[in-house]
């Protein structure tokens, strides 16, 4: 059976309405769609880190009760896992504060087996970070050598930006790595000053890696690969909140992959119906994401797959 592994880090978002604590949820961008693969049935593993306390517990229990293997995750004994808050506005968009105590050894823990077909995540800042890389790349080496799809998801927030260009080699290796790379307009604008789809792919991508999704939010979805260029509208919606907005079109996009039996030495050949299926895969699990409180998909939205 296949299985997907995702790298990243895990937080306890506790989300604000109005300035007043509405709602705690463990977070982390790769960790959402974890979660959310894991309710749909996926084989499921994740590397990550937390601390020896009661908000470590919680997220260990939580992936346990939603079936992603929590077996490479470090426990640090002496450090508290780390905390954000997310204060939505008017559009129910999300600032973030973040809370963090991290050992200066980090993410001593052993890698999980990767097959053939498997499909590694993993994105963000801790896709980059110089603390990290070390284990990071073996990873990516390891994925690359057993013939696993390689899924990144850019994530660059707007608090690294002036670190970008410090932070671009790391960022273009991952580039290379990748099989896949998704990422946001606003995430090309912070490390490129770029946002037309046309132009980060054809200038910054399409010589690292030929496969390239931007979102834009509630607009449009664009696909670009050596044989397709294609934007997909994205219908309105009354959204309740847009955290885990992206992370779960990840999932979804991932679990289209799986569904569709999609394999590694496919994708060069892929025609425009099967991205259609991958990326409307996408947009149905990101759009469930935006109608509650959770950074996930629901029980009942992943009993329904």
């Amino acid at each position: 059976m296949r299985k997907v592994i995702g790298i990243g880090e895990t937080i306890l978002d506790i989300v604000f309405k109005n300035n007043q604590p509405t709602k705690a949820v463990p977070g982390g961008s790769v960790f959402n769609g974890l979660i959310s693969l894991g309710r749909a049935g996926v084989d499921t593993t994740f590397i990550s880190e937390v601390g020896n306390d009661r908000v470590g517990k919680t997220i260990l229990d939580f992936m346990k009760d939603n079936g992603v293997n929590g077996d490479h995750v470090c426990v640090y004994p002496d450090s508290k896992s780390p905390v954000s808050l997310a204060f939505l506005n008017e559009q129910n968009d999300a600032e973030y504060i973040f809370y963090k105590d991290y050992p200066s050894l980090r993410l001593d823990v052993e890698l999980p087996e990767v097959n053939a077909d498997d499909i590694v995540m993993f994105g963000s800042f801790y896709a980059i970070s110089p603390q990290l890389r070390d284990k990071m790349k073996e990873l990516l080496d390891k994925a690359r050598a057993a013939g696993a799809i390689i899924y990144y998801d850019v994530n660059f927030r707007s608090t690294h930006k002036n670190d970008a260009i410090k932070l671009l080699p790391t960022i273009l290796e991952n580039f290379e790595y990748a099989d896949i790379i998704r990422g946001s307009g606003e995430d090309f604008d912070n490390m490129f000053g770029m946002t037309d789809a046309n132009k980060i792919y054809k200038s910054k991508v399409a010589f690292y890696c030929s496969r390239f999704i931007c979102t834009n939010g509630g607009e449009r979805i664009c696909l670009r690969t050596k044989a397709l260029s294609k934007d997909y509208d994205v219908a309105p919606l009354e959204t309740v909140s847009t955290i885990g907005a992206g992370d779960n079109f990840n999932a979804g996009l991932v679990f289209g992959i799986l569904k569709n039996r999609i394999r590694k030495a496919d994708l060069d050949e892929l025609t425009e119906a099967e991205w259609d299926k991958i990326v409307s895969s996408g947009m149905a699990f990101s759009r469930e994401v935006c109608t509650s409180l959770d950074n996930y998909i629901s029980v009942e939205f992943a009993a329904s797959l």
